[in-house]
């Protein structure tokens, strides 16, 4: 089944125009009131009509506290934190995790239902994983669910094909359930391809390059808020995730190459569309 855009009007449309990212749309910043504003900066240029999220050699760790080496470049539409010291705040990803740094709310593109997606091109850094997930705005500990568009590890990306991560994850959701896999890709992930999703009150739909390649029978009942990101793991977990996916050329080669390999992640564009429903 291919995807049908004209059950949808576009109400986001993110084309990355100009030379700077707009404030109307786009919070440069990764989950900050776990950590801070300025230790969670986004490295990005925004030129010839693409994004690219970047991960640069002196780049810090955004939150050594609660996510040890782990860099990430990432941009969000929305963002919510309880007062400092306490433990409220948005995807709840470890346990003890509590307000470094007060966040004011922040509500620039919350869909609720409809259709996000996103063209971009994946990464083979064996390191990286470059992702599209969207995440409730979380004002209520139970509106934390996630739908996870795609995400990308460099090890799982080969010349033929490539893994794609997509699917739910609950959080502290107790409406859902996990429902996350891998699918695989024919063609050269490095390339630009498109990646959707559609959901109303009772299911989602995945797809990729307009097929689709996954529905879930579930959906989350609340405002969602979009994450644009690229990571940067420690090696072991790198490779632990990606072990075996991919089909790379062997170990010692991307040894001698992962230098030479880009840690940029290069987006087209953002699209958000809603539904006559809402």
């Amino acid at each position: 089944m291919r995807l049908d855009r004209t059950k949808f009007e576009l109400v986001f449309d993110e084309q990355f125009r100009g030379d700077t990212l707009s404030p109307d749309r786009w919070i440069p910043f990764y989950l900050p009131h776990w950590s801070s504003r300025d230790a969670s900066r986004a490295r990005y240029d925004v030129d010839d009509g693409c994004l690219r999220l970047k991960i640069d050699e002196d780049q810090a760790p955004w939150s050594p506290k609660y996510n040890g080496a782990i860099k990430v470049s990432n941009l969000q539409t929305g963002s919510f934190s309880g007062r400092l010291g306490s433990a409220v705040g948005q995807h709840q990803f470890t346990s003890g995790l509590v307000v470094q740094e007060e966040q004011p709310e922040t509500r620039l593109y919350l869909p609720e239902r409809g259709l996000v997606e996103v063209r971009a091109r994946a990464i083979t850094h064996p390191q990286c994983m470059v992702a599209l997930w969207l995440i409730g705005f979380e004002d209520e500990p139970s509106r934390s669910g996630e739908i996870c568009i795609m995400e990308i590890f460099g090890k799982d990306v080969g010349q033929a094909s490539g893994l794609v991560g997509l699917g739910v994850h609950p959080f502290g959701d107790p409406a859902l359930s996990e429902d996350f896999g891998k699918v695989r890709v024919s063609g050269d992930l490095t390339d630009f391809h498109t990646y959707a999703a559609t959901w109303d009150s009772k299911r989602i739909d995945f797809y990729i390059d307009d097929l689709l390649v996954k529905t879930s029978t579930q959906a989350p009942q609340y405002p969602m808020q979009l994450m644009l990101n690229i990571y940067q793991f420690p090696e072991a977990s790198a490779v632990a995730e990606g072990e075996g996916e991919g089909e790379g050329e062997g170990e010692e080669e991307e040894e001698e190459e992962e230098e030479e390999v880009g840690r940029v992640f290069i987006v087209d564009y953002v699209r958000g569309w809603t539904t006559a429903e809402g």
